[in-house]
């Protein structure tokens, strides 16, 4: 195996990979199973299984002791897992306050509006008593040509 270490990912070439029982060149798997205990996400070479006899070959050959990246990567991994949710939680921080400033703001406008209402309100009112104001009484003994005293008015063109 230390002859292939010398490749960039530590993988030999097609021509170069171990054959299983079979006589098949094993397909390169990453273990997923969390047991045993360190091996989920070393790599390993398995028979590819296409036996016309439908036995089943347990070939298996460890490519790596520790999973990929070891150690590290699963801290680095953990870092950037913990600085997401940092910048999650200062976002959803920022959006409540945002939020809040919404509802003020909100709050602000229905006041505006009530008041707005109130003094649509008033002007109506006043409106109408001015109109019952500047509503003519009906004729008047001064206003059918007579002045105070009962004489007629003589109207000059």
């Amino acid at each position: 195996m230390s002859t292939w270490r010398d490749d960039r990912n530590g993988i030999p070439p097609w021509k170069e990979r171990p054959k299983c029982h079979c006589g098949y060149r094993t397909w390169l798997q990453v273990w997923t199973d969390p047991l045993p205990q360190g091996k989920q996400g070393c790599r390993f070479f398995k028979c590819p299984d296409i036996d016309d006899d439908f036995k089943a070959c347990t070939f298996k050959q460890w490519v790596d002791t520790r999973p990929v990246g070891g150690i590290q990567f699963h801290q680095e991994q953990e870092r950037r897992v913990r600085q997401q949710q940092s910048r999650l939680k200062a976002k959803e921080d920022e959006l409540t306050r945002r939020r809040a400033q919404l509802g003020e703001r909100e709050a602000a406008l229905k006041i505006q509006e009530e008041q707005l209402q109130a003094r649509e309100a008033k002007l109506k009112m006043e409106e109408e008593a001015q109109k019952i104001r500047n509503k003519e009484p009906a004729q008047s003994s001064t206003s059918d040509g007579r002045n105070k005293k009962g004489k007629f008015l003589r109207f000059t063109q």
